[in-house]
């Protein structure tokens, strides 16, 4: 059965730089009736373990490490035995939400995961913050942007261990590169393209 693509939306506080912000974070599934990725483990696990029903969980791949998307992961690999995956450079992030456990395997620039026969692509896209990584399906002409690319332009800057110079590289060097159009499923929010952003990338 081929892969297919599943969104849940978990709501929760972002907390950062002595601010909290009610935030709706979306949760991605990527696969088939039998086994899953998850992207992203925003609040709270149970309602990803009620969209997730009972399939194997291959991997938990967290875009970055802002504690609304990665609050939920420990319960999420507890309840699973999934292996989590974040890029290193966002290690201090992860360790203000969980400092006494770690992440399981590095989120490289180029680590591939394959699932229901389709395989993904990290890409590093630093900016949002240091580690922030979108997944590429090829085959399924979407990418998964975090908090890198949203509808209407890029993400947030303007606080601890963001650059928004860094993050509008990463944007034409690694995304703006995809074909036109590739859906661009976000961290928040409403899907848009490739093609739509090329115009809000100043």
């Amino acid at each position: 059965m081929a892969a297919r693509i599943e969104k849940t939306v978990v709501s929760g506080i972002f907390s950062l730089d002595g601010q909290d912000f009610d935030v709706d974070n979306n949760v991605w599934l990527v696969g088939n009736d039998d086994e899953v990725i998850v992207i992203d483990a925003p609040h709270d696990p149970a309602p990803i373990l009620a969209a997730v029903a009972g399939r194997k969980v291959t991997a938990i791949v967290l875009t970055h490490g802002h504690n609304d998307h990665i609050t939920a992961a420990v319960g999420l690999r507890e309840a699973t035995a999934a292996p989590i995956w974040l890029h290193p450079d966002d290690r201090m992030l992860w360790d203000v939400v969980h400092p006494d456990t770690a992440p399981d395997r590095d989120l490289l620039d180029h680590t591939r995961f394959t699932v229901a026969g389709t395989r993904l692509e990290a890409l590093h896209t630093p900016g949002h913050s240091p580690g922030s990584t979108c997944l590429h399906a090829a085959d399924l002409a979407t990418v998964f942007t975090g908090d890198t690319l949203f509808r209407g332009g890029p993400g947030a800057t303007g606080r601890s261990y963001s650059d928004k110079p860094t993050i509008l590289n990463s944007i034409r060097a690694r995304l703006l590169s995809l074909h036109g159009d590739t859906v661009v499923r976000t961290g928040h929010g409403e899907d848009t393209t490739i093609g739509a952003e090329v115009g809000h990338i100043s």
